[in-house]
């Protein structure tokens, strides 16, 4: 079973059921995402223990996360690398970064601001150039052991980013830039990740104006890589969602526009679907 969080009468409940059918009984009100990730290994414990009924009628789907940071991981397969050369124009500093022992780590999003199921991603204003990135985001508990899987959605400005390597937390980071969810899988519900499967569509006015797909087995470096360097001289009291990186990317010509539709699925994961929207005041001068 996969863990749901939803919005129940203005208050978050904790549910499981298949990620490919839906929530199907609630767990314990007390049951928080905070205190599962807090303990080692809770959360598979309690997916396992008695239900506290049914979900009812009107319940919510929301982001499967607490009080948790998102941190992402840049340039983890080979197609992205290449991506970033193209908008930047200098290849050095890339093609270092996918080579070296260390990884790219960087804050996506602060507790609070990961956008889940139905709810609008953004594209920056001030942006010209801007494209989701479809990736494997796993959980990490507080001792660092991942314990579940779910579909995460990078929002970025490419053109910012292209301008200059130093602009990436504003290229990265901003309203809206992050969508998780709908559920978290644990790893024992989850086909080896060498099998998995992430695809993309982007949706405007009806018609499908880009789909890809990519393996999970492309990724350069192991999620449990990811997570160990993340952990090195951080700790996450109640655990953490890393983003593991993309190697789909859109063609130059294509940026998102207001209203799309962007839906991120993962084997296994369930399906992610957002819309678009505008955020930010239009840039005026310095």
């Amino acid at each position: 079973m996969a863990l749901w969080q939803l919005a129940i009468d203005g208050e978050h409940r904790l549910a499981r059921g298949p990620a490919g059918e839906g929530p199907r009984e609630l767990l314990e009100a007390s049951l928080t995402l905070d205190a599962l990730l807090a303990v080692p290994d809770a959360l598979a414990a309690e997916l396992r223990g008695d239900s506290a009924g049914p979900v009812p009628a009107g319940a919510r789907i929301v982001a499967p996360i607490g009080s948790q940071e998102v941190w992402a991981a840049g340039v983890t397969y080979t197609r992205s690398r290449d991506a970033r050369v193209l908008e930047s124009g200098t290849p050095d500093h890339y093609e270092r970064v996918y080579l070296a022992e260390r990884p790219e780590l960087f804050l996506k999003a602060t507790p609070g601001r990961a956008r889940g199921p139905g709810e609008p991603v953004g594209i920056r204003e001030d942006s010209g150039w801007d494209v989701p990135e479809p990736e494997l985001a796993v959980v990490a508990d507080s001792a660092g052991h991942i314990v579940g899987y779910l579909n995460g959605n990078d929002m970025s400005s490419r053109s910012i980013e292209g301008e200059n390597p130093l602009y990436l937390p504003q290229a990265k980071i901003y309203t809206g830039s992050c969508a998780l969810g709908p559920c978290l899988a644990t790893p024992d519900e989850v086909p080896g990740l060498a099998s998995l499967l992430i695809a993309l569509r982007v949706v405007r006015d009806g018609t499908e104006v880009f789909r890809d797909t990519v393996k999970v087995a492309d990724l350069r470096r192991s999620p449990g890589d990811l997570v160990r360097w993340l952990f090195r001289a951080l700790d996450f009291p109640v655990g953490v969602v890393l983003l593991t990186g993309t190697a789909i990317v859109p063609p130059p010509d294509f940026t998102l526009r207001v209203g799309d539709e962007v839906i991120v699925a993962t084997t296994g994961l369930g399906v992610l679907r957002n819309v678009v929207e505008a955020v930010g005041p239009l840039a005026e001068g310095g």
